[in-house]
Protein backbone atom coordinates (compact mmCIF):
# COMPACT_ATOMS: atom_id res chain seq x y z
CA UNK A 1 0.00 0.00 0.00
CA UNK A 2 1.25 3.25 -0.93
CA UNK A 3 1.97 6.06 1.42
CA UNK A 4 -0.10 7.94 -0.34
CA UNK A 5 -3.42 6.27 0.07
CA UNK A 6 -2.71 5.01 3.64
CA UNK A 7 -2.61 8.67 4.21
CA UNK A 8 -6.14 9.20 3.04
CA UNK A 9 -7.24 6.43 4.84
CA UNK A 10 -6.02 7.52 7.93
CA UNK A 11 -7.46 10.61 7.13
CA UNK A 12 -10.54 9.34 6.73
CA UNK A 13 -11.21 7.54 9.69
CA UNK A 14 -10.00 10.69 11.72
CA UNK A 15 -12.74 12.54 10.15
CA UNK A 16 -15.15 9.71 10.08
CA UNK A 17 -14.77 9.35 14.27
CA UNK A 18 -14.33 13.04 14.84
CA UNK A 19 -17.67 13.60 12.88
CA UNK A 20 -19.24 10.53 14.90
CA UNK A 21 -18.18 12.16 18.48
CA UNK A 22 -19.64 15.32 17.19
CA UNK A 23 -22.90 13.22 16.96
CA UNK A 24 -22.62 11.60 19.99
CA UNK A 25 -21.91 14.71 22.41
CA UNK A 26 -24.65 17.11 19.95
CA UNK A 27 -27.77 17.48 22.62
CA UNK A 28 -31.21 19.11 21.51
CA UNK A 29 -31.73 22.61 22.17
CA UNK A 30 -33.43 23.92 25.03
CA UNK A 31 -37.24 24.41 24.03
CA UNK A 32 -39.35 26.77 25.90
CA UNK A 33 -41.74 25.07 28.31
CA UNK A 34 -45.06 26.87 30.84
CA UNK A 35 -43.65 28.61 33.55
CA UNK A 36 -40.22 29.92 31.84
CA UNK A 37 -39.64 33.73 31.67
CA UNK A 38 -37.84 35.11 28.93
CA UNK A 39 -36.55 39.11 28.65
CA UNK A 40 -37.30 40.88 25.55
CA UNK A 41 -34.65 44.32 25.21
CA UNK A 42 -35.74 46.12 22.30
CA UNK A 43 -32.20 47.91 21.14
CA UNK A 44 -33.97 51.09 19.27
CA UNK A 45 -37.43 50.90 21.07
CA UNK A 46 -36.40 50.23 24.83
CA UNK A 47 -40.59 51.58 26.00
CA UNK A 48 -41.59 48.05 25.15
CA UNK A 49 -38.76 46.14 27.05
CA UNK A 50 -40.51 43.16 29.32
CA UNK A 51 -39.74 40.10 31.48
CA UNK A 52 -43.01 38.00 30.49
CA UNK A 53 -43.59 34.10 31.78
CA UNK A 54 -44.85 31.93 29.61
CA UNK A 55 -48.53 30.78 30.56
CA UNK A 56 -50.24 27.51 31.35
CA UNK A 57 -51.62 27.67 27.74
CA UNK A 58 -48.50 28.09 26.21
CA UNK A 59 -48.76 31.37 25.68
CA UNK A 60 -46.92 34.68 26.32
CA UNK A 61 -48.84 38.21 26.43
CA UNK A 62 -46.28 40.31 24.65
CA UNK A 63 -46.06 44.13 24.60
CA UNK A 64 -46.37 44.88 21.03
CA UNK A 65 -47.60 41.15 19.68
CA UNK A 66 -49.95 40.38 21.83
CA UNK A 67 -50.47 36.66 22.95
CA UNK A 68 -48.18 34.54 20.95
CA UNK A 69 -47.76 30.87 21.26
CA UNK A 70 -44.19 30.17 22.38
CA UNK A 71 -44.12 26.80 24.12
CA UNK A 72 -42.24 24.10 22.58
CA UNK A 73 -39.76 26.71 20.71
CA UNK A 74 -35.91 26.80 21.08
CA UNK A 75 -34.93 30.61 21.95
CA UNK A 76 -33.98 31.05 18.47
CA UNK A 77 -36.82 30.18 16.88
CA UNK A 78 -38.86 32.57 19.47
CA UNK A 79 -36.88 35.38 18.56
CA UNK A 80 -37.45 35.00 15.22
CA UNK A 81 -41.54 34.39 15.56
CA UNK A 82 -41.70 38.01 17.90
CA UNK A 83 -39.09 39.79 15.31
CA UNK A 84 -42.01 38.74 12.90
CA UNK A 85 -44.83 39.80 14.50
CA UNK A 86 -43.53 42.89 15.94
CA UNK A 87 -42.58 43.98 12.22
CA UNK A 88 -46.27 44.93 11.76
CA UNK A 89 -45.86 47.79 14.03
CA UNK A 90 -42.12 48.13 14.09
CA UNK A 91 -39.72 48.73 11.35
CA UNK A 92 -36.59 46.51 11.41
CA UNK A 93 -36.96 45.53 15.16
CA UNK A 94 -33.89 44.38 16.66
CA UNK A 95 -34.89 42.03 19.45
CA UNK A 96 -32.14 40.52 22.57
CA UNK A 97 -34.17 37.64 23.79
CA UNK A 98 -33.07 36.26 26.70
CA UNK A 99 -34.24 32.99 29.01
CA UNK A 100 -33.85 34.53 32.38
CA UNK A 101 -35.43 31.54 33.88
CA UNK A 102 -36.81 28.28 33.61
CA UNK A 103 -38.54 24.90 35.10
CA UNK A 104 -36.21 22.35 35.49
CA UNK A 105 -37.59 19.42 34.08
CA UNK A 106 -39.21 16.68 36.56
CA UNK A 107 -41.51 13.81 36.70
CA UNK A 108 -43.91 13.02 39.56
CA UNK A 109 -43.70 9.56 41.58
CA UNK A 110 -46.67 8.82 43.63
CA UNK A 111 -48.37 6.27 45.24
CA UNK A 112 -46.66 3.50 47.56
CA UNK A 113 -43.47 4.95 47.76
CA UNK A 114 -41.43 6.35 51.16
CA UNK A 115 -41.59 9.86 49.53
CA UNK A 116 -43.78 11.00 46.82
CA UNK A 117 -43.63 14.06 44.98
CA UNK A 118 -41.56 15.84 42.07
CA UNK A 119 -38.17 14.40 41.13
CA UNK A 120 -35.71 16.08 39.14
CA UNK A 121 -35.25 14.45 36.17
CA UNK A 122 -32.10 14.21 34.67
CA UNK A 123 -30.60 12.59 31.46
CA UNK A 124 -31.70 8.82 30.51
CA UNK A 125 -33.58 8.46 34.07
CA UNK A 126 -35.76 5.28 33.98
CA UNK A 127 -39.02 4.38 36.09
CA UNK A 128 -36.94 2.42 38.43
CA UNK A 129 -34.36 5.31 39.10
CA UNK A 130 -37.14 7.96 40.05
CA UNK A 131 -38.43 5.55 42.09
CA UNK A 132 -35.43 4.90 44.56
CA UNK A 133 -35.35 8.86 44.17
CA UNK A 134 -38.60 8.79 45.81
CA UNK A 135 -37.49 6.81 48.27
CA UNK A 136 -38.28 3.09 47.16
CA UNK A 137 -41.49 0.94 47.25
CA UNK A 138 -43.45 0.52 50.32
CA UNK A 139 -44.21 -3.04 51.40
CA UNK A 140 -47.53 -2.19 50.62
CA UNK A 141 -46.76 -1.22 46.89
CA UNK A 142 -47.38 -3.73 43.74
CA UNK A 143 -43.93 -3.70 42.05
CA UNK A 144 -45.36 -6.01 38.97
CA UNK A 145 -47.18 -3.19 37.65
CA UNK A 146 -45.95 0.33 37.63
CA UNK A 147 -48.74 2.83 36.02
CA UNK A 148 -46.56 5.53 33.47
CA UNK A 149 -48.84 8.62 32.46
CA UNK A 150 -47.28 10.26 29.50
CA UNK A 151 -49.35 13.47 28.55
CA UNK A 152 -50.04 13.75 24.55
CA UNK A 153 -51.55 16.39 23.93
CA UNK A 154 -54.14 18.99 26.07
CA UNK A 155 -55.39 16.96 28.63
CA UNK A 156 -55.16 13.79 27.19
CA UNK A 157 -52.19 10.82 28.18
CA UNK A 158 -51.00 7.56 27.38
CA UNK A 159 -51.01 4.91 30.50
CA UNK A 160 -47.86 2.37 30.01
CA UNK A 161 -47.81 -0.48 32.54
CA UNK A 162 -44.41 -1.88 33.84
CA UNK A 163 -43.13 -4.64 35.68
CA UNK A 164 -40.45 -3.88 37.97
CA UNK A 165 -40.58 -6.98 39.92
CA UNK A 166 -37.33 -8.71 40.65
CA UNK A 167 -35.07 -6.20 39.05
CA UNK A 168 -31.58 -8.28 39.16
CA UNK A 169 -29.97 -9.57 35.57
CA UNK A 170 -28.84 -7.09 33.07
CA UNK A 171 -31.58 -8.50 30.62
CA UNK A 172 -34.02 -7.40 33.24
CA UNK A 173 -33.77 -3.46 32.54
CA UNK A 174 -35.55 -4.26 29.54
CA UNK A 175 -39.05 -3.94 31.49
CA UNK A 176 -37.81 -0.64 33.05
CA UNK A 177 -38.70 2.74 31.06
CA UNK A 178 -36.88 5.74 30.38
CA UNK A 179 -38.89 9.03 31.41
CA UNK A 180 -39.93 12.48 29.62
CA UNK A 181 -40.39 15.71 31.15
CA UNK A 182 -44.01 15.57 32.82
CA UNK A 183 -44.51 11.99 33.28
CA UNK A 184 -46.46 10.59 36.23
CA UNK A 185 -45.58 7.55 37.81
CA UNK A 186 -48.02 6.07 39.91
CA UNK A 187 -47.04 2.47 42.35
CA UNK A 188 -50.10 1.21 42.84
CA UNK A 189 -51.23 -0.77 46.28
CA UNK A 190 -51.27 -4.35 45.82
CA UNK A 191 -55.13 -4.03 44.77
CA UNK A 192 -54.55 -2.10 41.56
CA UNK A 193 -57.84 -0.58 39.88
CA UNK A 194 -57.89 -0.83 35.96
CA UNK A 195 -56.39 2.05 33.52
CA UNK A 196 -57.70 2.46 29.98
CA UNK A 197 -54.99 3.38 27.99
CA UNK A 198 -55.57 7.02 27.14
CA UNK A 199 -57.25 8.62 30.00
CA UNK A 200 -57.69 12.52 31.17
CA UNK A 201 -55.10 13.62 33.16
CA UNK A 202 -57.81 15.00 35.72
CA UNK A 203 -59.02 11.65 35.80
CA UNK A 204 -55.08 10.17 36.57
CA UNK A 205 -54.42 12.85 38.90
CA UNK A 206 -57.07 11.59 41.15
CA UNK A 207 -55.06 8.44 41.40
CA UNK A 208 -52.20 10.86 42.96
CA UNK A 209 -54.41 12.51 45.34
CA UNK A 210 -57.93 11.41 45.75
CA UNK A 211 -58.46 14.09 47.85
CA UNK A 212 -57.82 16.90 45.44
CA UNK A 213 -56.10 17.65 42.56
CA UNK A 214 -52.28 19.13 43.06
Amino acid sequence: MSKTLASLIIALVISVGAHADDQLHTRPRYTLHIGDVIDLNFRLTPEYNQSVTIQPDGYASLNIAGNVYLEGLTVDQAHDLIVQKDSARLNAPELNLILSNFQRPYVVVGGEVVSPGRIDLHDNMTAMQAIVMAGGFKISGRDTRIVVFRHINGDMGEVHEINLHNMQKTSDLERDMVLQPGDMLLVPANRLEHFARFMHAGVFNYSFYPQGFF
